[in-house]
């Protein structure tokens, strides 16, 4: 598994599920043309991007096109890599038909042939040895533990932390999770929630 530093903006959720098979990295999905609409994701995007880099990766049919165009202009340029799949003719194994345009997007790609997608976008690999010992994550018993999930005011308590913490307040417990292991140090949660405590 390859462990990237940037995180990576897909279409949607298969492109997602693909993907997370390959890398070891904080994927988002654009949700299709939701994108355009969503001022809370856009926001998280470019945190992203400013903080560790974003690879957008996006299908190459017309729609792909426009949601990468999307987020060039809305996304500084010099904190972005564009990754592009090849243009291959075809089917995803769970569609009936092929796409408007008959080709395979992201989902319907090889590991081998996203992995020099990423390669060739410039990706970050980090090496084995800093893989190894990337810091102790934030866990759901973290979460727990600050009262963020399996108590009766949790919900309240995780959309005041995004708030305070300047997220989407329509982040799930579960990518929750994700997102502040891209933005923070274990240390520095517990350090932001003993704050809230006090």
């Amino acid at each position: 598994m390859l462990k990237i530093r940037e995180a990576i903006v897909v279409e949607g959720r298969y492109d997602k599920n693909t993907l997370s098979q390959l890398v070891d990295t904080l994927i988002l999905e654009t949700k299709g043309f939701g994108i355009f609409k969503d001022e809370e994701r856009l926001g998280l995007l470019r945190r992203l991007a400013a903080e560790r880099g974003l690879i957008i990766l996006t299908d190459s049919d017309g729609a792909g096109f426009v949601i990468r165009n999307f987020l060039k202009g809305a996304i500084d340029p010099a904190l972005v890599k564009h990754a592009y799949v090849p243009d291959l003719m075809g089917k995803e194994r769970r569609k009936r038909q092929p796409g408007k345009e008959g080709k395979l997007g992201v989902e319907g790609m090889r590991p081998e042939v996203l992995e020099q997608t990423l390669r060739r976008a410039g990706a970050t690999v980090l090496e084995e040895e800093s893989a190894a010992n990337p810091g102790t994550p934030i866990t759901k018993a973290d979460l727990y533990a600050a009262g963020l999930t399996g108590a009766p005011d949790s919900a309240a308590r995780r959309k005041a932390l995004l708030r305070r913490l300047d997220l989407p307040e329509h982040l799930a417990a579960n990518a929750l999770l994700s997102v502040l292991n891209a933005l923070y140090t274990r240390e520095e949660f517990l350090a932001r929630t003993a704050e809230e405590k006090r």
